[in-house]
């Protein structure tokens, strides 16, 4: 069996470019979509943290350290430039393999740069904030 497992992510990246009359997709840069482990043309969901907007599209490359972020087509009416977005993408793993799988997790700066590079989350809070439940 396979399950579908978080691959990619370019956490609180902020929305550079609204391009409506453009073909479809998410221009980002190069060197995060290395860091990302994303390729041209893959799928990728787009979470707006800004107004909940939630949508698929796909990656086109933006030049190397630009900082670009740009929803293009009808994506570009799903944010406005400013919005804090979280990129994601997706991996089909074999279950015998999950154990292994790692994702790459870019957490991103106010100017769109990596500052961290991690393969996994940090833990949410463990206490409850209903004393009586926890």
């Amino acid at each position: 069996m396979f399950r579908t497992l978080l691959k990619s992510k370019i956490h609180r990246a902020i929305v550079t470019h609204c391009e409506l009359h453009y073909e479809g997709s998410c221009g980002i840069p190069e060197d995060l979509m290395e860091a990302a482990n994303l390729c041209e043309n893959e799928q990728i969901h787009i979470w707006n943290v800004n107004n909940g907007e939630r949508f698929v599209t796909y990656v086109i490359k933006a030049p190397r350290g630009s900082g670009i972020i740009s929803l293009n087509g009808s994506a570009a009416r799903r944010a406005s430039v400013g919005d804090v977005v979280i990129i994601a993408a997706f991996a089909q793993v074999h279950e015998d393999q999950i154990g292994q799988h790692q994702p790459r997790l870019v957490f991103m700066d106010e100017q769109n740069r990596m500052k961290e590079l991690r393969a996994e989350a940090q833990n949410p809070p463990q206490v409850s904030p209903w004393p009586d439940r926890g």
